[in-house]
């Protein structure tokens, strides 16, 4: 049946069109942004994870960064304290030299005196953005020898946030301590305390040993590696076995700052293996966000071109639909 009121193939030309344009829209929307999911309509729980997993590779992104400024501090400690063993090398070396009869020990003195104002300033000069793991003072408030940075930020099955972070004790490492505790003070590597002489117990030492009890140990008997002054020995006996102990001492406490170098150096080692599994994380997570919402642009550039046919044959059918009603003008002719 003809019809004037209704043309029916016009309304099925026009629906089919209509939906040919949608689909158009959505591919070209998808080929302009790249993106399969671009928002919260397009795919709602695609859109909610790939949300909460680009947030959480923000925060990985702020995690690496605090590793990379955490890895400057220990590389700055590190240069300080292998610096400080250099120097120390030589007091010992200026040391056994003064050992030997006869010397100037005035002199060597002089060039130990420089050194350890070396140590002083180097030092005082390991510093990093504020912090320095070598020079402290523990009775600072706030002070704390267990030194915190971040390393990782992980989200549990329930949606629960954690941030996790790498510890490095710096009181085995720092070098000097100026503390105003007499407990505390001049507990450092090379300010600590050692006895020059045999000390009978309790507690006993022997000379050359570090005190252990560093608020007790004053007077004539004891000496640091910052301080010790060999230019009023003599050749007498006591004077040659209080030379032999600065020796010691001094070997004691280059033995304890390769300690704490080695200790860095593992530190140092954690924080980086850390870094290269962050950025391996990162990326990973960038791909299973990418398999969620990018868009395949091969695929949509196919579909493109299809949609595009079919949207001029449904330009074409509706055109030919509405043709078909001129076709009853030419009865009443």
């Amino acid at each position: 049946m003809s019809s004037i009121m209704t043309n029916a193939s016009a309304m099925t030309a026009l629906k089919t069109l209509q939906a040919t344009n949608k689909a158009l829209e959505t591919t070209q929307a998808r080929i302009s942004t790249g993106y399969r999911v671009s928002e919260a309509s397009d795919n709602a729980a695609y859109w909610s994870i790939a949300t909460t997993m680009r947030s959480d590779n923000k925060s990985l992104s702020t995690v690496q960064d605090a590793l990379g400024l955490g890895a400057a501090k220990i590389d700055t400690a590190y240069t300080g304290i292998k610096a400080a063993i250099d120097v120390v090398d030589e007091i010992k070396a200026k040391l056994v030299a003064a050992r030997e009869p006869g010397v100037d020990r005035a002199k060597i003195q002089s060039e130990i005196t420089a050194l350890q104002g070396q140590l002083t300033s180097n030092a005082a000069a390991s510093t990093f953005s504020g912090e320095n793991w070598l020079s402290v003072d523990s009775s600072a408030t706030g002070y704390n020898a267990s030194k915190t940075m971040v390393s990782s930020f992980t989200r549990a099955a329930d949606g629960s946030v954690s941030v996790g972070t790498i510890a490095v004790d710096t009181s085995s490492i720092k070098l000097f301590d100026a503390a105003t505790d007499a407990a505390a003070a001049g507990t450092g590597i090379l300010d600590a305390k050692y006895t020059s002489v045999d000390i009978v117990g309790p507690p006993a030492y022997t000379a050359g040993d570090r005190l252990a009890d560093q608020s007790t140990a004053t007077g004539a008997t004891v000496f640091t590696v910052a301080s010790l002054d060999i230019s009023a020995l003599t050749n007498s006996a006591a004077d040659l076995s209080t030379l032999e102990a600065y020796i010691s001492g001094v070997d004691n406490a280059i033995g304890l700052m390769t300690t704490a170098a080695s200790d860095l150096g593992a530190a140092k080692k954690r924080v980086d293996l850390q870094m290269e599994f962050t950025s391996n994380l990162m990326d990973t997570i960038d791909r299973g966000v990418g398999t969620l919402v990018d868009a395949d642009m091969n695929k949509e550039s196919t579909r493109l071109q299809a949609l595009q046919v079919q949207q001029q044959l449904g330009i074409q059918a509706l055109s030919i639909a509405n043709g078909n009603s001129q076709t009853i003008l030419s009865l009443f002719r």
